[in-house]
């Protein structure tokens, strides 16, 4: 299945090129007080939700999908956690341009490990990218994004994905420079997940998705999820050996080579297989 969460955070079913408005199966949410529990709540009542607005489907009237505003399907996750240098390729890449390293210590990603992005950074393919520091490069990077379904903790590599409730397309937007990346990628709207939140099942296996990326329409990035260095399983267990994971946190699986940089006026399309294609708008801040 594919949820949207589109306009002023309606909840839409997606089939094909149609989106139903099935927003009143969010009234099987259960009642909080503050303090509200940690974790996005649709994703942590998913399979509530997923019986009742198959239900209420059926009668709501089919729109089109490009009629409506698409935002991130994830309202309030509690972490946003990226994979840096994931692919040899990018990793290459990255150690042979200095406009990428800023003679920062370029490390494997098990010397490296995960980093942390803002939260606030996260906004929809309809909300577009709004550049900052337009004196700096800042470049795309396409990513396989994992959400995760329910609360883990030292997950194995065996058992990562009974873990994870489905994935989004993500663009992990990056100003260069010296300073760290958590700091330089938390940047208001460049963390972009959309089109849709597509459950596990309808994705299967995530190591072999193909995923390409253009700017204006000139292809950038060209990759497959069986490229990665630590595939998803891995990035779950890893990511569950250092945190606790919760319903709705994110992981930013990492980018292929391609990188390259962006300016205002510029249109993304980015696609990854069987998880869908969005199409951002680049803008000044």
């Amino acid at each position: 299945m594919r949820f949207a969460r589109f306009g002023t955070d309606r909840l839409g079913l997606v089939e094909a090129d149609a989106v139903r408005d099935v927003t009143s199966a969010l009234d099987t949410l259960p009642s909080y007080r503050y303090p509200l529990p940690t974790g996005d709540m649709l994703v942590a009542n998913l399979a509530t939700i997923r019986d009742r607005a198959c239900a209420i489907a059926r009668e709501a009237r089919p729109s089109p999908v490009s009629s409506v505003q698409l935002r991130s399907p994830l309202a309030n996750p509690g972490k946003l956690i990226a994979a840096p240098l994931n692919y040899q390729k990018h990793l290459d890449e990255v150690r042979a341009n200095a406009d990428l390293h800023h003679h920062n210590a370029i490390n494997t990603i098990d010397r490296t490990g995960l980093f942390l992005k803002a939260t606030s950074s996260l906004v929809g393919a309809g909300d577009g990218i709004a550049l900052d520091h337009l004196e700096r490069r800042t470049d795309h990077e396409i990513e396989l994004a994992v959400v995760i379904g329910t609360r883990a903790k030292r997950v194995s590599r065996e058992q990562a994905l009974t873990v994870v409730a489905g994935y989004c397309v993500g663009l992990d937007i990056s100003v260069r420079g010296p300073e760290e990346r958590s700091f330089r990628k938390s940047i208001d709207s460049y963390t972009v997940l959309g089109p849709y939140l597509v459950t596990a099942d309808e994705v299967g296996s995530p190591g072999d998705l193909d995923l390409y990326l253009t700017v204006n329409g000139e292809l950038r990035q060209r990759s497959n999820t069986g490229d990665l260095i630590l595939g998803v399983p891995e990035l779950v267990a890893y990511a569950s050996s250092f945190y606790t994971l919760h319903p709705g946190d994110v992981i930013l699986t990492g980018t292929p080579e391609g990188v390259g940089p962006i300016h205002p006026g510029d249109v993304i399309e980015a696609t990854i297989a069987r998880v869908g294609t969005m199409v951002v708008d680049v803008r000044a801040a």
